[in-house]
């Protein structure tokens, strides 16, 4: 098979939930009815009901992985339940070629009073491998498991961590042609998530096609070709790693304090806020005071999935600022900034004297490194920060 083939095809889904239990049930019955007459045209929204999925397209191909992002209530997992066949979509359709395995919720799909062995055979059967096949990968199951002396207890007796690693450890080592993760990468002891790291990244240059939700945008921006942005069920985004990830960032922070009279603006020199490490970024910065405020503070803090990397206050150079009533303005620059590829996030506090002082927080600002290409295969730099370095061979 070519490795460009498309192994899922998703078309115009959409999925819609009710908030009432009995209204739900009784929407039900009208809907098997109106189905068994002929009628299967898309409905418009019926008071309590809400779409959980709508109107998501996209494909993707042997050795792609595609990440799914958004915050909680975004549509993802219901998303997921889709593809993997769990639940019916109300419009739309999907199209999967090949065996499909799927990890989506802890334990799912195990039998409580079954060993954890006879889960493997189970779960294998489901996948659609045959005994002999699934006693072949047996024991490199149960070593990616690390379960071996637990193998034959039953799985009601297993912590949430085992039943992952049990559940992973089926899911990639059956090897299916197509893989669905949600978030059980954030589960389990560090070595363990470098092992299923490293073993999706042999899964994926084997041209199993993955869809992965995360939370983590480092698991995205190492094992992803392209995401999925999601938003109250509908997709806002989907291409480039850097971009998704900005946005995705971004509305982690539309809710904060915003000050209409203290904006900021990355200064227009590139188009949509795209730079290469070690380029200056200047933000321009404007202020409408009502009052005087006499030797203020700004604070610039940077931010990379939530995690703040660095701040940095104009007193540090002993900057004077001064606001006369009116409009300010100011710029601030980074120089040579020391950022690898990804999607960044900048903000200011407005400060008085003291930290007491405080008078504003700015819109957030975002921006994206874009190049040079980080490389995640050992062969050159990676992650968030740019550090200069030398090599040198002592005799």
């Amino acid at each position: 098979m070519e490795n460009d083939e498309v192994l899922v095809k998703v078309e115009g889904l959409s999925k819609k939930f009710c908030k009432d239990l009995k209204t739900s049930l009784w929407y039900g019955v009208k809907d098997l009815i109106s189905g068994v007459k002929g009628n299967k045209n898309e409905r418009t929204l019926r008071p309590k009901e809400f779409w959980a999925v709508k109107d998501v397209n996209f494909e993707l191909r042997r050795g792609e992985c595609l990440g799914l992002i958004g915050h909680n209530g975004a549509g993802k997992s219901t998303l997921l339940k889709i593809l993997n066949g769990l639940i019916n979509p109300d419009a739309g359709q999907v199209t999967i070629r090949g065996r499909v395995g799927a990890l989506i919720e802890l334990g799912a799909g195990f039998n409580p009073i079954l060993s954890g062995r006879e889960n493997i055979y189970n779960n294998g059967a489901v996948l659609g491998f045959t005994r002999n096949e699934i006693d072949n990968k047996l024991e490199d199951i149960i070593d990616f498991a690390e379960i071996r002396e637990f193998i034959d207890m039953p799985v009601q007796n297993y912590s949430s961590g085992m039943k992952v690693r049990l559940g992973f450890a089926i899911a990639a080592q059956m090897e299916p042609d197509v893989l669905i993760i949600d978030e059980v990468l954030a589960v389990g002891d560090l070595a363990f998530r470098m092992k299923c790291y490293n073993h999706l990244m042999n899964v994926i240059s084997k041209n199993v096609a993955i869809i992965l939700v995360s939370h983590s945008v480092v698991d995205i921006m190492r094992l992803c070709n392209s995401v999925m942005v999601m938003e109250s069920g509908k997709p806002i985004y989907l291409g480039s790693n850097e971009k998704g990830v900005s946005l995705y960032n971004n509305l982690a922070k539309k809710e904060n304090l915003y000050n209409p009279n203290f904006n900021v603006f990355i200064r227009e020199n590139e188009i949509e806020n795209d730079f290469n490490t070690e380029d200056d970024i200047t933000f321009d910065i404007k202020i409408f005071s009502n009052f005087k405020i006499e030797s203020a503070k700004l604070i610039f803090h940077l931010e990379f999935s939530s995690i703040r990397l660095a701040s940095i206050s104009s007193n540090y150079n002993q900057f004077e600022l001064n606001l006369e009533q009116g409009e300010n303005n100011f710029e601030f620059t980074l120089e040579k900034t020391p950022l690898l590829v990804g999607g960044y996030m900048g903000k200011f506090d407005l400060y008085g004297k003291t930290l007491k002082d405080y008078y504003g927080t700015s819109n957030t600002t975002t921006f994206n490194i874009i190049g040079p290409k980080v490389n995640y295969e050992g062969l050159g730099r990676s992650q968030i920060i740019a550090l200069n370095h030398n090599w040198k061979k002592k005799n």
